[in-house]
């Protein structure tokens, strides 16, 4: 079953797609920005909302 809201977080630095979450469409009109570990850099890096392709 297709999630609509769902989206992929990328990192800023090795451009690597490693988290999934979802946002309210409604009353968030601008992009998430979210510090995250990252796996392949090894530290806290700035993940951002990217396009998911399906």
């Amino acid at each position: 079953m297709p999630q609509p809201n769902l989206l992929r977080l990328r990192c800023t630095v090795c451009k690597s797609a490693n988290y999934y979450t979802s946002k309210n469409k409604k009353k968030v009109e601008r992009k998430i920005e979210l510090k995250k570990f990252c796996k392949k850099c090894k530290k806290r890096t700035p993940h951002k909302e990217a396009r998911m392709t399906g």
